[in-house]
C-alpha cells in the first residue's frame, strides 16, 4: 500500500492563513461562476454608455455657451488664433451647428443614455446574481426596469462623486479649488483638504460597493459579509486609482499617448472595476456563513455474504487420511470377526 502524497506548499498555505484559505475558495467560486465572462460584457456596456452620455454633454455645453456669448466670442478667437485658415472656419462652423442642434442632440443623447443605462444596470444585476449563485427573481417587466433606473441614477452619482473627490486629492486641482475660494499660499490647509478628500473618498467607495453587492442581486443577501467584502474592493479600488493617475500622466506626454493612451486606460478601468466588484462578490458569497450546506449522501446498504474457502492441499489430505482411518477401522473389525468364530 502506498503512502499518501506530502501537501503542497498552496495546501500548507491554506491550512496555516484562513485568510489565503478564503481568497483561494472566492477565486474559484469567481472561475466557476465565469467572473471573466461578465466583467468583459459590464466593459463592453459601460463604454457604449459614455458615448450617449457625451451627447448630453455636449448638449449641455451647446445651452451654457448660448447663454455667454463672451466666452463663445473667445473660443472664436482662440480656434481662429490656433488654427487659421479654412481649417478653422470649418472647426466654427461644426461647433456653431452643434450648439444651434443643442436640443434635438440632448433628447437624442438623453434618451439613449436611459436605455444602455437601463441594460448597463440589467446587466450589472445579472452578473451580481450570478456570483451569488442565485436565480432570476425579477417580478414583472415594468416594475424590473423602475428599479434599475432608481438604481442606475444613484450608481453614476456615486460613481462621479467618488472619481470626482479622487480628482481633488491631486496637488493641481486643490490648488486650484483653493484658488477660487481666494486662499493661497496654504500648504498645511492643502495637505489636509487632500487628505480628507482621499478618506472621504475611500469612504464613499466602499459604500458604493457594499451596496451594490448587498442590494444589486435579485435577491437579499447578507449585508454584513457584503460590508466586509467591500472594503476589499474599496481598498483595491483606491489603489488602482492612484495607478491610474500616474498612468495617464506618463502616457499622455506623447502625442500617441494622448490619442490612445485615455481610451485604453479607460477600458482598463472599467475592467479592473467590474473585476474588482465581482471578486468581492465571490468572497462575500464564500463566507463561512454564506457557503451552502452540502448534503451528505446515507451510506450504501451492506450486504452480507458468507463464502466458503476450500483449501484443496488440506481437503486432500483429509481424504488420505479418512481412507486410511477407514481401511484401519475395516481390518480391524475383520480380525475381530475372525477370532470369534475361532
Amino acid at each position: 500500500m502506498s503512502e499518501p502524497g506530502k501537501p503542497g506548499i498552496v495546501d500548507r498555505l491554506r491550512a496555516r492563513f484562513g485568510w489565503f484559505d478564503h481568497a483561494m475558495r472566492a477565486n474559484d467560486w469567481f472561475d466557476e461562476c465565469q467572473g471573466n465572462f461578465f466583467a468583459a460584457g459590464l466593459t463592453y456596456y459601460t463604454i457604449f454608455a459614455l458615448f450617449p452620455l457625451l451627447m448630453v454633454g455636449f448638449s449641455a455645453a451647446g445651452f451654457a455657451l448660448s447663454y455667454r456669448p463672451d466666452v463663445l466670442d473667445a473660443i472664436d478667437n482662440k480656434v481662429r488664433s490656433a488654427v487659421p485658415g479654412a481649417l478653422g472656419q470649418q472647426m466654427l462652423d461644426l461647433m456653431n451647428s452643434a450648439i444651434d442642434a443643442r436640443t434635438s442632440v440632448g433628447i437624442i443623447g438623453l434618451a439613449a443614455a436611459v436605455w444602455v443605462g437601463l441594460n448597463w444596470m440589467s446587466n450589472v444585476r445579472v452578473a451580481l446574481t450570478e456570483m451569488w449563485k442565485q436565480t432570476d427573481g425579477s417580478r414583472g417587466y415594468i416594475r424590473t426596469k423602475f428599479s434599475d433606473l432608481g438604481t442606475m441614477v444613484s450608481s453614476f452619482v456615486a460613481i462621479f462623486a467618488t472619481l470626482a473627490l479622487s480628482a481633488l486629492a491631486g496637488a493641481a486641482p486643490m490648488a486650484r479649488v483653493l484658488e477660487l475660494l481666494g486662499i493661497r499660499n496654504a500648504p498645511v490647509l492643502d495637505a489636509i483638504l487632500r487628505a480628507v478628500s482621499v478618506l472621504v473618498s475611500f469612504l464613499l467607495s466602499w459604500l458604493v460597493f457594499g451596496w451594490m453587492i448587498a442590494r444589486l442581486p435579485r435577491e437579499p443577501v447578507d449585508f454584513a459579509s457584503s460590508i466586509r467584502a467591500a472594503l476589499l474592493a474599496a481598498v483595491g479600488f483606491e489603489v488602482f486609482k492612484l495607478i491610474a493617475s500616474i498612468y495617464l500622466k506618463s502616457v499622455l506626454r506623447s502625442p500617441a499617448g494622448a490619442t490612445f493612451g485615455p481610451v485604453l486606460g479607460l477600458m482598463v478601468f472599467a475592467y479592473v472595476t467590474a473585476r474588482l466588484l465581482l471578486f468581492a462578490t465571490a468572497w462575500a458569497a464564500t463566507s463561512p456563513g454564506n457557503l451552502p450546506e452540502v448534503a451528505v449522501k446515507p451510506p450504501e446498504a451492506v450486504v452480507i455474504t458468507p463464502r466458503a474457502h476450500l483449501d484443496e492441499r488440506l481437503a486432500t489430505k483429509t481424504a488420505v487420511a479418512a481412507v486410511a482411518v477407514g481401511a484401519a477401522g475395516a481390518l480391524g473389525v475383520s480380525r475381530l470377526v475372525r477370532r470369534r468364530k475361532s
